[in-house]
């Protein structure tokens, strides 16, 4: 099959070809229809993260079932699938919580890649999912099959970035009916963030970015205020919008460090900030403890929206189809994989709320 291999960080991805395992006991094997491009990836293939290489990369796909291992009864081949980096057991501690993402459990494919280069050496399974490429193999869990009558480059959006920012609204925080939300970042995630408070009735929306063009997106989908951190005073201009009090909840969307540093200064007291994007590795935000203490703030980490992929993504297709969810509207460009190189250089110029890799 053909892949985008990460063999050096920084580097471009190489389309080789490589080899993928038929799927073992409690795995399934899926041809890729579409694969959106997430920040994560990029961070990933930048070295932010570290890791082993060669890897592929690519999280937020879709396809069709073509193979499963033994033990597998609620998919079957043919099926219309969401595949996500969620692998989970629904049985440790923290998936008994609903952290699915944070899983406790080790599975078979966190030991052995299903990956090889042509002269068989591994590469690596990169957040466990490696969809740029054709094919992936991954563990059932992370597959969710959808209706037929879903677009593949939408159905895709519903693994990651859709998740994670209506996610953390709506099970991370529960922003309730009525309340005052701030979200910097308003990308692929924050947008998802926006209509998550617009869908949950919060009353003031306030989007906050360093592009006019993403903050106008906010707007289209939900926001009732739009502030650019490049040239206003974010922290007072969020108090002037919420009556001097501060927002009852600030989502942090992004993993730049002013953004995780901004937000204590923008949430009101017995507010909540959520912390959902995420920096490279190493990267150190301080904060004021006897303020968090005296202001009674809670901070909350939300990964992948504490979501429950087999139960939110039926939930969130239901509500596209009802047209209440905007997905549509998130697809900026698509692309052959062999172009994999200018959509993510797309991205990384903040041109491109979401580009999609078609196959």
């Amino acid at each position: 099959m053909k892949a985008a291999v990460c063999r050096q960080f920084g580097s471009p991805l190489i389309i080789e070809d490589v080899a993928i395992a038929e799927p073992n006991a409690g795995e399934v094997k899926v041809k890729l229809a579409a694969c959106a491009i997430c920040h994560s990836d990029i961070l990933f293939a930048d070295g932010g993260w570290g890791g082993d290489l060669p890897a592929i990369y690519g999280h937020e796909a879709s396809g069709i079932v073509e193979a499963t291992g033994d033990g597998i009864r609620n998919i079957q081949p043919g099926d219309h699938v969401v595949v996500s980096l969620v692998r989970s057991c629904g049985q440790c501690s923290c998936c008994a919580q609903g952290y699915h993402g944070s899983c406790l459990e080790t599975f078979a494919l966190d030991e052995k890649t299903p990956l090889t280069a042509s002269n068989g050496s591994p590469i690596m399974h990169g957040l466990r999912t490696a969809a740029f490429a054709e094919y992936v193999v991954v563990e059932a869990s992370q597959v969710v099959a959808i209706a037929k009558d879903i677009s593949f480059d939408v159905a895709c959006l519903l693994a990651c970035g859709v998740i994670t920012g209506f996610g953390a609204v709506k099970n991370s925080a529960k922003v309730r009916p009525g309340a005052s939300v701030a979200i910097i970042g308003t990308g692929g995630v924050g947008l998802n963030t926006v209509q998550g408070a617009a869908l949950s009735g919060a009353a003031t929306i306030i989007a906050i970015d360093v592009s006019d063009t993403k903050i106008e997106a906010a707007k289209l989908f939900g926001a009732t205020h739009g502030l650019d951190a490049k040239s206003e005073n974010v922290a007072q201009a969020v108090k002037d919008l919420t009556g001097g009090y501060g927002a009852d909840y600030v989502f942090v969307t992004v993993g730049a460090k002013q953004a995780f540093d901004q937000a204590p200064s923008l949430v009101a007291r017995g507010g909540k900030i959520i912390l959902v994007g995420m920096p490279a590795t190493g990267v150190i935000s301080e904060i004021d403890p006897g303020t968090i203490a005296n202001d009674c703030i809670s901070i909350i980490g939300s990964k992948m929206g504490a979501s429950n992929t087999h139960v939110d993504i039926p939930d969130l297709v239901a509500l596209y189809k009802q047209g209440k969810l905007k997905l549509d509207e998130l697809i900026t460009a698509r692309y052959p994989l062999e172009r994999i190189n200018e959509a993510i250089a797309a991205v990384k110029r903040g041109e491109a709320l979401r580009n999609i890799i078609v196959f």
